[in-house]
């Protein structure tokens, strides 16, 4: 029926657009022949979970203060009113409901930031920590805890930080479930090293981590108090099983063989050294390494295939029993307890999501890769972690499904399969038909995902597809089999030899990952693009892979205007570290060189962004600028002189003379530098960049003054700062100098993001 309302409503359109302009007449037609086929594949339903995303990114992007969860449940109740009575206007049908889900999504990003807002520390802070380990993940130089916080100082509950990331060099005694007692010296999460870059803040707020730093000094275990609830010692319980069989895997192996193939299976990567994960990085097989949907689908399929082939031996069984249903059933169940074995990681749950939905579908006989299952899971996943949509483990792994559903018709190698092929052995056929498919998929997915892939890690691997065409059998057919046998050995202690056996394949998947790394520009740094490019070429993911029908096409589009953009990206010539410590500005050669002593991080960051493959190790200082123990001084290449000031008594002088003024001091009230980027500009602006224009210096900062997230400290105090106006959105801030303000600025030593979290 709403296909008949469809097609009569398009057809009148036509005609009377035909009878005014013959052309638009023939767009019309085209569009109402790619309307019909869409109704009648069922493909509208997958928009759903678009809308639902476009609702969780105006929460994301566009709120600035505290939203009310009541008013999108409203406006969602309101428009699911009018539905009956749009049940003859497809089109306007359609939109009704992709409006109900934008609000609903809207309503799932404010719920989740309502339930895990939680107290996030101002400022740097040394004190006495008491509180229970949670989480303990051994590294190459002692280990990193999540420690639940029962008093720290004589900070009170409003104001002290429910969960803490934590280092500490001599964990070898402490174990997950332990209560301790020592000194710590805590910071604030860090926020972006750039504009538009990684924020480890907007993580941390939604993994309830308040402050992040280290233990110093010795640690008192205390005992553990009888309230603690049963939920917090189940998953110490689960950490510390984790640990012992990491430890299990890594003495049966040794070396990184070891430290890869117990982070294959517990998903502790924390043994595996920084040289390891470069070598695995430019190969393109990093994700092996990450829990996610490799390993959940490869756990699930391996336990799909072993339940089901002992229940075809069985006569009876094979007879009488659903015996692909009951195989999804224990699949079901067995990747569930590896998700959970694994540390329910993020990456790890979507995956998981995704997988359920899959073997679901075989319950219910329908076909278990399709775009209305895709969309479901995309629909659980984003309700349940709205923030997923804004990171690359979300964006990456849905996109390389959505493109392996699309292009499956065309990789499925049916013609090397049928009988009578000619003088090709079946066998051989097989072979190259496994081959073929593997480099097809591979293919697919790397394309699918280069858009996610560049824009968060401004890096391409252009021998990738070698990489996972000739790793990816190893892992499939060797180490994930003897991961679940391995697990399923362990509790008999008969594991040592599958875990042996294991490590054998990991080295050999060492062994070509480090050949492909040495080949000339295994790994491409390209400059970072802005936020509108990588939305045009999503779009444009979407609408070439949701249709049926040939409206697909319209996604050439965006895609050729995204690329556009992210080929001609606006570099900057100068960054500036979010605590004036350092900045990298450009030499008259046209590479980024270093002012003062930014963080090595940081200073990474700005040179991948830049698209600068160089080490950290390798930026020179800038050549010319003078520098003493109260700052330096430089003239740009465009002419402009530039001062960083160290010390608070050569700020009248640098005033006077600089056109571009950065400390990580309060400048005077009237100081006359045009721009200034001191401490107070930094507070409310956060990192800096400059793009050196013919018409004036155009600045972008990390975070605009006045804006109230959840993520940063302001969110449970009232701001002091003047909230933007509108037209701030669209043109960079203005920077002046601002009266001094009492209390310490944030310490950007410490615990910094490792990139780990982005994988």
């Amino acid at each position: 029926m709403a296909q008949a309302r469809a097609a009569a409503a398009m057809g009148r359109i036509t005609r009377h657009l035909a009878a005014r302009r013959p052309g638009a007449g023939l767009v019309v037609a085209w569009l109402r022949t790619g309307w019909t086929r869409e109704i009648e594949q069922r493909r509208l339903f997958a928009w759903i979970a678009v809308a639902f995303g476009c609702g969780i990114l105006v929460f994301f992007l566009g709120t600035r203060g505290t939203p009310s969860l009541l008013a999108p449940l409203v406006a969602a109740a309101l428009l699911a009113g009018t539905t009956p009575f749009l049940a003859s206007r497809p089109i306007g049908l359609a939109l009704a409901v992709a409006a109900i889900a934008a609000f609903l999504g809207f309503a799932a990003a404010t719920a989740r930031v309502q339930r895990v807002s939680g107290p996030i520390l101002a400022r740097t802070t040394i004190a006495p920590l008491l509180g229970t380990i949670e989480g303990l993940d051994e590294r190459e130089e002692g280990a990193r805890l999540i420690i639940r916080v029962e008093r720290f100082g004589t900070l009170g509950s409003e104001v002290r930080p429910a969960r803490v990331r934590v280092s500490y060099r001599k964990a070898n005694t402490l174990k997950p479930g332990d209560r301790i007692a020592a000194t710590a010296r805590l910071l604030p999460p860090p926020e972006a090293a750039r504009p538009g870059g990684y924020d480890f803040a907007r993580d941390a707020f939604f993994r309830e981590i308040g402050a992040v730093g280290s233990l110093v000094g010795k640690i008192e275990v205390r005992p553990m108090p009888e309230t603690a609830d049963r939920q917090f010692r189940l998953a110490a319980a689960v950490d510390a099983a984790r640990n012992a069989l990491t430890r299990r895997i890594t003495d049966a192996n040794g070396g990184q063989a070891g430290a890869v193939a117990a982070a294959l299976v517990t998903g502790k990567r924390g043994l595996i050294s920084g040289e390891t994960n470069d070598i695995l990085r430019a190969a393109g097989i990093y994700h092996v390494v990450s829990i996610s949907g490799l390993h959940m689908v490869l756990a699930a399929g391996v336990v799909f295939w072993l339940v089901r082939a002992l229940l075809a031996i069985l006569p009876y069984a094979a007879l009488q029993w659903p015996i692909k249903k009951l195989a999804a059933i224990v699949a079901m169940v067995g990747v569930t307890a590896y998700c959970v074995f694994s540390g329910w990681d993020i990456a790890a749950e979507r995956s998981l999501i995704m997988t359920l939905v899959m073997l679901g579908a075989i319950l219910v006989d329908r076909p278990a890769l399709s775009m209305r299952n895709l969309a479901i899971a995309a629909l659980i996943a984003l309700a349940r972690e709205p923030e997923g949509l804004l990171g690359p483990s979300f964006q990456m792994s849905f996109g390389a499904v959505t493109g392996l559903i699309a292009c499956a018709p065309l990789i499925g190698g049916r013609g090397l399969r049928r009988d009578g092929i000619g003088l090709l052995p079946r066998a051989f056929a097989l072979v190259v038909t496994a081959i073929v498919g593997t480099l097809a998929t591979t293919l697919v997915a790397q394309i699918a995902t280069a858009p996610f892939a560049t824009y968060h890690f401004q890096t391409i691997q252009p021998f990738g597809l070698v990489g996972n065409a000739l790793t990816l059998p190893l892992v499939s057919l060797a180490v994930m089999p003897s991961a679940v046998l391995g697990i399923l050995a362990y509790p008999f202690a008969l594991d040592q030899p599958v875990w042996w056996a294991m490590g054998l394949a990991v080295r050999g998947m060492l062994t070509i990952s480090t050949w492909i790394a040495g080949f000339g520009h295994a790994v491409v740094v390209i400059p970072a693009f802005g936020a509108g490019a990588l939305g045009l070429m999503a779009t444009a993911l979407i609408v070439l892979t949701f249709p049926a029908s040939s409206l697909r096409w319209l996604g050439l589009l965006p895609a050729a205007i995204g690329i556009a953009c992210a080929a001609t990206p606006d570099r900057h010539d100068i960054y500036i570290d979010r605590e004036g410590a350092g900045a990298a500005i450009r030499d008259r050669s046209g590479r980024l060189a270093t002012l003062g002593r930014p963080p090595s991080f940081v200073l990474g960051q700005w040179l991948k962004a830049d698209g600068d493959g160089r080490k950290v190790e390798d930026v020179p200082a800038f050549q010319g600028a003078r520098c003493d123990r109260l700052g330096c001084t430089l003239i740009t290449p465009d002419g402009r002189a530039l001062a960083l000031t160290t010390d608070k008594r050569a700020l009248g002088e640098d005033c006077a003379r600089a056109e571009i003024l950065i400390s990580r001091q309060s400048a005077p009230s009237g100081c006359a530098a045009p721009i200034i980027v001191d401490r107070n500009f930094l507070q409310s602006h956060g990192a800096t960049s400059i793009r050196l224009a013919r018409d004036g210096p155009a600045l972008a900062t990390a975070k605009r003054p006045g804006d109230l997230v959840p993520w940063r400290a302001n969110w449970s105090r009232k701001s002091t700062e003047a909230v933007a106006t509108p037209s701030d959105l669209f043109s960079p801030p203005k920077p002046r100098a601002a009266p001094d303000r009492t209390g310490d600025p944030s310490d950007p030593s410490g615990d910094e993001p490792d990139g780990e979290s982005l994988q």
